[in-house]
């Protein structure tokens, strides 16, 4: 089959949506992948526009901002719905959502607004991932998939490559990490305390009220 991946993260490099990608094209090796990343200077260019009606699976892989799809993803969506309301496409989309927040179910309206997307521009939706922890899974690269904390979003994304192969639809699936969360608090308040004093300020200044 021939399959898209989309990574909507504005990182260039080491964002959570690459990685998250990169482990799930190790699950799906028999099939032939090509991976687009977002210039969010730039607009979707005709390749990709075009390669949409290629496509048997398309697989978006972003960041969730303010509880919502970002802006500047927004509008690759836009761009891509535009083009297949003249052009059609057998694709069947999946999405993976990743997030700050601890818990992956923090990421179920951004599915439920790509479902909607999905009905506008005549693609079929396959299943949606929410996964929690987004920032701390970027820097687990050592870890090994299916272990210590990457173990949940390991078995979600096995999951989904599972129904991807087939084409199959499934009930969208949200995972936390296998962490403690009040030690993911922690490191998330000294990770805070950390960027502030590196930009120059303390960390009374992060509470500060206006």
């Amino acid at each position: 089959m021939n399959i898209l991946f989309i990574n909507g993260s504005p990182k260039v490099n080491k964002s959570a949506s690459g990685m998250l990608l990169d482990e799930l094209r190790d699950y799906m090796q028999e099939h032939a992948i090509v991976q687009y990343s977002l210039n969010v200077n730039k607009k979707p260019d005709s390749v990709l526009l075009q390669s949409l009606s290629e496509q048997d699976i398309i697989v978006l892989s972003f960041p969730l901002y303010v509880d919502s799809i970002p802006s500047h993803f927004l509008h690759y969506l836009t761009e891509m719905e535009n083009y297949l309301k003249y052009n059609s496409s057998k694709a069947v989309v999946y999405a993976i959502v990743n997030c700050g927040f601890y818990e992956g179910h923090q990421n179920r309206h951004a599915l439920e607004m790509l479902k909607i997307w999905c009905t506008k521009a005549n693609l079929k939706w396959g299943q949606g991932l929410g996964i929690g922890a987004g920032g701390m899974l970027a820097g687990l690269g050592n870890v090994p998939k299916g272990k210590g904390p990457r173990k949940n979003a390991s078995a979600a994304l096995l999951e989904l490559a599972s129904n991807a192969a087939e084409k199959r639809s499934g009930k969208d699936i949200y995972a936390s990490p296998n962490f403690p969360r009040f030690l993911y608090k922690v490191m998330g308040n000294i990770g805070w305390r950390t960027q502030a004093k590196r930009n120059g300020l303390k960390t009374k200044d992060i509470f500060l009220q206006r």
